[in-house]
């Protein structure tokens, strides 16, 4: 009997024992809800994402008022986050802008609305191809978030592209000139040179031309050898230098007519170049800023050139050849107040041989997207009557890169944060 009853005691504990067990496994295999909710980390807050994101995300309301605008934003329309709070959008886009319609459509509807390839065009903002997201906001029936995505990059890109395969058919036509054309003309010019010592005077007068012939071809030809496919020695370039030593060149000689405005961003890193061929870059568009405000009738010394400089997120180009993506932060703009660029010319307008001068070569433009180009840079163009901006897009210099970025960042909080204060 106590034989039996201890078996029935080992039973109800073996029961016990696997109950247990049991328990506990389903407690580490099925963990209680509010067990994990304490486990999981805490969201992000949702202004620091908008910040992260590279698009612009504004909000304006029904007057169209800023009422936010994240980083790339500011970098959009080139203005702080506290300066479009002060703004009205209608002072940035024009009134006719299929955007204040699709504002219009969002408010009234309450539905989300897109639009594609818009162009924005003003005085203080110049976008092509943008791509414009609208959606009502909930918590404000007035209101509408914007997301604006900037589309004529890739555009750029595949003309960027384009240059650099005309800049390169230029080199082998320069090879074949430099071999084929410059020994002749040599020879042609000694013997107009023997031969002009022993024709009569009128004859020297065509013995000279053909020496001034022969001068013309050849400095052409040395004009076309600048484009050999040559390795560039690059370091640290301070950008502010060169286009100070350029606007000096320019007022002491052919610009001595131009006002010229210098809007620089002093927190800018080194760019990684090579300074003379960069200052040969900005004296090329500078040069032919000059002859654009000369050529506008009543212009006179009132004609204007403006320098910038500007740091700009988020613009990475991939390099034939290059290993990774380099990062084109540095924005160099050449602008002036000329009569613009004719429409027809400007898909074609860093090509050689394109030019509206009548003296000109058509190969100064051309050479500055070559450099350009070897520099792993961009440039591009926006023209319009008594409008034209050039803007190169640098590479930083690999050792102040991400470091420089940082600083320029904290610069600029540090100079919304006086704002903020001001205002």
């Amino acid at each position: 009997m106590m034989a039996g009853r201890g078996r029935r005691t080992l039973s109800v504990v073996r029961g016990l024992a696997e109950g247990l067990a049991g328990n506990i496994a389903g407690g580490f295999a099925d963990p209680p809800a509010r067990l994990l909710r304490s486990q999981a980390p805490p969201a992000p807050e949702p202004q620091a994402i908008l910040a992260a994101l590279a698009t612009a995300v504004v909000v304006v309301d029904r007057q169209g008022r800023f009422r936010f605008a994240n980083q790339a934003a500011e970098e959009f329309f080139a203005l702080s986050s506290t300066s479009l709070r002060a703004t009205r959008l209608a002072e940035l886009v024009p009134e006719d802008s299929p955007l204040f319609a699709l504002i219009t459509q969002v408010l009234a509807g309450a539905v989300s609305v897109s639009d594609y390839d818009l162009a924005i065009e003003s005085p203080r903002l110049s976008k092509r191809g943008i791509t414009v997201h609208g959606a009502p906001v909930p918590e404000a029936a007035d209101c509408v978030a914007l997301t604006l995505i900037d589309g004529s990059t890739p555009q750029k890109l595949e003309k960027q592209m384009g240059f650099r395969n005309a800049a390169r058919s230029v080199t082998g036509m320069a090879a074949i000139l430099a071999h084929e054309v410059k020994n002749p003309l040599s020879g042609i010019r000694g013997a107009a040179q023997l031969l002009e010592s022993s024709v009569s005077e009128a004859d020297r007068e065509l013995t000279q031309l053909i020496q001034d012939e022969a001068d013309r071809i050849r400095a052409l030809v040395d004009r076309m050898e600048t484009f050999s496919e040559r390795p560039i020695e690059r370091g640290e370039v301070n950008i502010h230098q060169v286009l100070e030593h350029v606007r000096r060149l320019a007022q002491s000689g052919f610009a001595r007519h131009v006002r010229f405005v210098e809007t620089y961003d002093p927190s800018l890193p080194p760019v990684w170049g090579n300074r003379d061929q960069l200052i040969q870059v900005v004296l090329n568009l500078v040069k032919n800023a000059a002859e654009a405000v000369a050529e506008v009738p009543g212009n006179g010394p009132s004609g204007t050139i403006e320098l910038a400089t500007a740091y700009q997120h988020g613009v990475r180009l991939a390099v034939p050849g290059a290993t990774k993506r380099l990062h084109l932060p540095l924005v160099v703009s050449v602008k002036d107040t000329g009569h613009g660029i004719p429409e027809s010319l400007r898909p074609n307008l860093f090509d050689p041989f394109v030019t509206t001068k009548r003296q000109g070569s058509g190969l100064g433009l051309a050479l500055v997207a070559k450099i350009i180009g070897d520099h792993g840079g961009l440039v591009e163009c926006d023209s319009a009557p008594g409008r034209t901006v050039f803007r190169l897009h640098l590479p930083v210099h690999p050792g102040g890169g991400a470091r420089a970025g940082q600083d320029h960042d904290q610069d600029r909080d540090q100079h919304h944060d006086q704002d903020n204060d001001e205002a």
